[in-house]
């Protein structure tokens, strides 16, 4: 079965496909507070719900908790991290970081914005 994936722009693909990072303050989603679920840019597969995200002034959009099996975590190359890719299509997402206590969940997604595509409706 193969899956349909949307065509991506150069800078799209240094960061999907390249694992790359978007600078810091400049993704369309980092001060985003409209309710709505964040899917995969690449595959469109729901990854995060805006009731989820929080205001960490990290520099990119931060969520604390992922929709259900949507995110797969890899240790890092650097052996620092824990990468995380869309489960569906393996796109680079960003990286999740523990112990920071900005929630109560003590858990911070860290994605770039252009590794999502924000679709605004209704939270759960």
């Amino acid at each position: 079965m193969s899956m349909k994936l949307k065509e991506l722009t150069l800078e799209e693909k240094r960061v999907i496909l390249g694992k790359g990072t978007e600078a810091p303050f400049y993704g369309e989603y980092v001060s985003n507070k409209e309710a709505g679920v964040y899917v995969c840019r690449q595959c469109g597969e729901p990854l995060y719900d805006s009731k989820d995200k929080f205001q960490s002034s990290c520099g990119w959009p931060s969520f604390d908790e992922e929709i259900p099996d949507s995110v797969k975590r890899t240790p890092d190359v650097d052996g620092r991290r824990t990468e995380i890719t869309c489960a569906n299509c393996g796109g680079h997402l960003g990286h999740i970081f523990e112990g920071e206590h900005l929630t109560a969940k003590n858990i911070r997604h860290c994605v770039n914005s252009i590794s999502m595509k924000f679709v605004p409706g209704k939270n759960e």
